[in-house]
């Protein structure tokens, strides 16, 4: 699996990237399988307005939002249970 890791705090993409590594998964910068966003980056809610119509699609086909407490465990999971 690919994971792309979209946060501006490098420890925290440090860390979710060690999670991925241990889960199996190949951290990348496009063409990812899971994508990992950080929504308060300067300007987030401005392009995610511009998206919804990609968001709602997202949502459809499965996609799910999890506050940063619960991400690791979230990326862990999405890897080690892919379909």
């Amino acid at each position: 699996m690919r994971v792309l890791l979209g946060t501006r705090d490098l420890l925290f993409r440090s860390k979710l990237g060690a999670v991925a590594a241990a889960a199996g998964a190949e951290v990348v910068a496009a063409d990812a399988d899971l994508v990992v966003l950080e929504v308060e980056a300067p300007g987030a809610v401005e392009r995610i307005r511009g998206l919804v119509e990609l968001l709602r699609a997202a949502r459809e086909a499965g996609a799910t939002a999890v506050p940063n407490s619960q991400v690791e465990e979230a990326l862990r999971q999405a890897i080690l249970h892919e379909p």
